[in-house]
């Protein structure tokens, strides 16, 4: 049986076609920025090496697949996702898993908000996700398999209304405020249908995702679930880590105006918090690949990709208390 397990997240930055007009702020990439891009994804897939990874700001599935054709290491990996509607008012990237581990059913987009849930009336869109997480059920050994669900909350964008510009701070504001409840709106609705999920199916749980924000956030508290029953919550894989190390640690995923943050997170449930009783496994340690962002390669991510490594726990070989 597999004793590791490597659970990474990767928002790639606007994998998509060459010559496709994404935002209007943003020219169309060229085919010589395109092959480096898709060359640069690969090897950084690679150097992952991860068993499960959740993708984010997928425009084109396909473009994905050519990426991981140039991969060595996930040529023959499942992959799952679903391109953006091309009926939509506006061009939205959309999600994607891939793993090397079998998958039980085929993944599916979790597209609607649960009843109860939704954005203030005239907001639009105002029960769906603006971007549909992604769940997959992956089998990690014989007797266990995993919820794997992917995300993408909105940004911190201003949600401008058609004619609103920046220059007025008052119609700036209104503007990052109606970002905050769109990205605290689909916290809510997550932290929900985890929790349904969790307590119909009993299996463990790992969300990976860019969350917008940073772990002791109040958007990324809402899908941790702080506060509520412990098999209700979720643990942020780098707080329960054995090998975390706070006086050296670098981890981080974004720069942002010389800013240094974590807004790419992997979330486990309690089967994999050593610290629970339930724990049928540990997070061992937490992995951040970020030196492209110091290196503002053009061809690379303007986010950093991370790993969690967990280890599963074999009592028949008093694994449990035991070293790595």
């Amino acid at each position: 049986m597999q004793q590791e397990l490597r659970f990474a997240t990767f928002n790639v930055c606007n994998l998509a076609p060459p010559g496709v007009k994404l935002y209007d702020n943003l020219l169309p990439t060229t085919r010589k920025e395109y092959e480096a891009k898709l060359d640069w994804t690969a090897h950084q897939i690679d150097l992952l090496d991860a068993d499960v990874i959740g993708f984010q700001e997928i425009f084109s599935q396909a473009t994905l697949r050519e990426v991981l054709a140039r991969t060595r290491r996930y040529r023959e990996a499942f992959h799952a996702g679903f391109d953006p509607d091309p009926a939509a008012l506006r061009l939205t990237p959309s999600v994607a898993l891939v793993s090397r581990l079998p998958l039980v059913v085929p993944a599916q987009p979790m597209k609607d908000f649960p009843h109860g849930i939704e954005l203030p009336q005239g907001s639009r869109d105002a029960a769906r996700f603006t971007r549909a997480p992604l769940h997959a059920i992956v089998q990690v050994s014989p007797d266990v398999a995993v919820d794997v669900i992917v995300v993408h909350l909105k940004s911190r964008r201003p949600d401008y209304r058609t004619g609103d510009t920046g220059e007025d701070p008052a119609l700036y504001a209104l503007a990052c405020l109606r970002s905050l409840i769109r990205r605290g709106t689909e916290a809510a609705a997550l932290r929900v249908l985890l929790t349904e999920m969790g307590r119909a199916n009993r299996r463990p749980r790992v969300v990976l995702g860019d969350f917008n924000d940073v772990a002791d956030s109040v958007t990324t508290g809402i899908v941790l679930g702080a506060g509520a029953p412990m098999a209700d919550r979720l643990y942020d894989a780098s707080e329960v880590q054995r090998r975390a190390d706070h006086v050296r640690h670098l981890g981080f995923s974004c720069v942002h105006e010389g800013h240094y943050s974590t807004i790419d997170h992997i979330l486990v449930s309690e089967e994999f918090n050593a610290a629970l009783p339930s724990a049928i496994g540990e997070v061992v340690e937490v992995l951040y690949l970020n030196d492209h962002l110091d290196l503002a390669l053009p061809e690379a991510s303007d986010h950093g990709q991370v790993l969690a490594r967990i280890r599963l726990f074999d009592e028949s070989h008093g694994l449990r208390d035991g070293g790595v």
